[in-house]
């Protein structure tokens, strides 16, 4: 402890101790010495002097003014007198106790002797203080202060000797079930519980689990805060409550340490947490919004009604002590949550990075109610700027997720016109953010950390995310060489998305009239397919009422056994190429197949019909028909589109 020049507080109650026991040995002596010392200090003259005597002779009987008119030498030798003998009564009271090895708190007459020795002497100082302009005061003032002095570093050792034994007697162990509540194991071992346990070897608990945060602990037995009490108010009215401060912040806070690292929390920088690879920082991030919830809403708490109560009566060392003991944890959690917030900012941490928010909006009430007082109004500060922060980082991962579809390349594609892995990734992305609205429109709504509102309104965002990525999907679409397959392409990734929209949250978001636009554009492409892939087909069949082609534009023979080959080479190349297409959908698939065969077979039987009654044919018409109208349906079904594509 610091050497402290000793100084009354003003207006001490409650710490301040009547002086009864001196008053009744000497009251009425000292009562005129001080008299006698305010008539001297006030008199300009000695006119003055006498008048002011006479006015307190009136006053009061006691001060007759044959008492009064004393010669000042003589009233200054007598008050010193009374001083000196005063002092050397509570030396040797005081000295006996400071002296001893063992704990003055390990009897409790002793403490209560020594502490009623220490209010003796503060009371002392107090009432001679105002005379200690005086050469021969002063110096008992000097020396009354030394032993102050001694005093209140042996009562900061005891101090520190009852926070330590207390800890010691008090253990704290927790877990966590499946949904993230904590489950909080108190146990407080007393005196008593010592010896039971030395009879049965066994440890008695006296707290049951606890489920919720709705807890308060006694982190120390009730007598032992007592006993705190009494010293922490002798230290705050003789000047030392600083050093009382420190003492108790230094083994609470230890305290608070070991409690975070049982939590599984470790220390870390923010260097240290940039650097770590995501699958591990996941797991600190978890443990983190545990450690946030525990220490917030019951340890904190529990520290700040033990400060009350030790401190009782004293606001000002309450809130410094609270201070002392949970600046280095608030700061230790705050400074995960910034490193979260300035790090890399890659889409797939949104969700961790939602949990750091939330745990830290939804802690905000107890910032505000823990942190209210001069003391601690910068670490609340501090709490609401890195929260912000937190809400910049998710708007920069919507951003860096912008970015990052505009980035991907449109090579290579993918085979057989199946659905692209940036379509599956970039809409359960969207559906799964959806599960945190609330948040992410909280969000949306905030100033981020350059001071720029930020107001986009989260349907707004969503859309202009997906319209990136249907943009990404087009140009990617043009890299097939066939149109039709392009078309399948297309379809299949416009049909994923309908599929994944209508059914959750980010259907609610987009609206109705998003998925219908998009159903109709699915439609669309269907038209564009069945025209890209069967039209030359279905021109070769066309025949005009002269069995001759009916569109020149087709470059059709005129020989219907002709036609009847070329059909067959294209039929067998489409249906040899798109059996390697992919429709992901079954139900699309099923759709495209019936189109396909509801416009090719009615074609197909009437050519045949025609061909079988044509004079080309003769009777070798089957020698020409390789496949029936049965063939053509059996292979449209079982060729099209036979590579799978797996749907996630």
């Amino acid at each position: 402890m610091s050497s402290a020049s000793y100084s009354i507080q003003e207006n001490p109650l409650p710490y301040s101790t009547p002086t009864a026991t001196l008053m009744a040995n000497n009251g009425e002596e000292k009562l005129i010495a001080v008299a006698r010392h305010i008539a001297k200090s006030l008199g300009r003259s000695d006119t003055m002097t006498d008048d002011i005597l006479q006015i307190f002779s009136n006053f009061d009987g006691r001060f007759s003014r044959e008492k009064l008119s004393e010669k000042v030498s003589d009233d200054d030798r007598r008050s010193c007198g009374v001083l000196e003998d005063t002092l050397k009564t509570l030396h040797r009271q005081i000295s006996q106790y400071v002296s001893l090895d063992d704990s003055i708190w390990s009897d409790s007459a002793d403490s209560s002797t020594f502490l009623d020795a220490v209010d003796e002497l503060i009371a002392v100082v107090g009432d001679w203080s105002p005379m200690g302009a005086e050469k021969a005061v002063a110096s008992c003032l000097n020396r009354a202060d030394d032993l102050i002095q001694q005093s209140m570093l042996r009562l900061e050792d005891e101090f520190r000797s009852l926070m330590e034994r207390g800890c010691e007697s008090f253990d704290l162990t927790r877990s966590y079930d499946n949904g993230g509540k904590s489950t909080l194991y108190c146990h407080y071992q007393s005196e008593e519980d010592d010896a039971e346990d030395e009879d049965d070897g066994q440890r008695i608990p006296v707290a049951q689990p606890v489920m919720d945060y709705n807890i308060i602990i006694d982190a120390l037995p009730s007598g032992t805060i007592s006993d705190l009490h009494e010293i922490a108010k002798r230290m705050v009215a003789a000047g030392y409550g600083k050093e009382c401060s420190h003492v108790y912040g230094s083994c609470r806070r230890e305290f608070l340490e070991e409690s975070l690292s049982t939590l599984g929390l470790r220390k870390l920088s923010i260097e240290e947490v940039q650097k770590m690879a995501w699958t591990d920082l996941e797991e600190e991030i978890e443990l983190w919004t545990k450690a946030a919830n525990v220490t917030l809403r019951i340890l904190f708490p529990s520290e700040r009604r033990l400060c009350d109560r030790v401190f009782i009566g004293c606001s000002f060392a309450s809130d410094s002590s609270f201070m002392e003991v949970c600046r280095g944890s608030t700061i230790q959690l705050l400074n995960f949550a910034d490193a979260i917030a300035i790090s890399n900012r890659s889409p797939e941490r949104l969700f961790k990075v939602l949990d750091v928010y939330e745990t830290l909006r939804d802690l905000m009430p107890e910032f505000e109610l823990l942190f209210s007082d001069q003391h601690c109004v910068s670490l609340r500060k501090e709490a609401v700027m890195i929260w912000r922060r937190v809400g910049d980082c998710i708007r920069g991962i919507f951003r860096e997720l912008e970015n990052s579809i505009r980035r991907d390349p449109p090579k290579p594609a993918a085979p057989g016109g199946a659905l692209h892995p940036i379509t599956r990734y970039v809409v359960n992305y969207l559906r799964a953010a959806c599960k945190s609205l609330q948040t992410l429109e909280q969000v949306s709504e905030g100033v981020d950390d350059s001071g720029t509102s930020s107001t986009t309104s989260w349907p707004v965002q969503m859309a202009w995310i997906i319209d990136l990525l249907e943009s990404n999907l087009e140009a990617k679409s043009k890299i097939y060489p066939d149109a039709a397959l392009s078309s399948v392409f297309m379809m299949n990734n416009a049909r994923y998305m309908v599929q994944k929209v209508k059914d959750s949250e980010l259907g609610v978001l987009l609206g109705e009239d998003w998925i219908r636009k998009h159903n109709v554009k699915v439609q669309q492409l269907h038209v564009n397919y069945r025209r890209s892939s069967w039209s030359k087909v279905l021109g070769v069949l066309k025949v005009s009422s002269d069995n001759s082609a009916a569109d020149a534009s087709t470059a059709a023979p005129r020989s219907l056994g002709e036609r009847l080959k070329l059909f067959n080479t294209y039929f067998e190349e489409i249906c040899k190429t798109q059996s390697t297409w992919v429709i992901f959908d079954e139900q699309l698939r099923e759709e495209l197949k019936i189109s396909v065969t509801g416009n090719l077979l009615p074609a197909y039987r009437n050519f045949i019909g025609r061909f079988k009654n044509s004079s080309e044919a003769g009777r070798n018409a089957d020698r020409y028909i390789k496949y029936s109208v049965e063939d053509v349906e059996a292979w449209i079904n079982n060729e099209l589109f036979r590579a799978s594509g797996a749907r996630k």
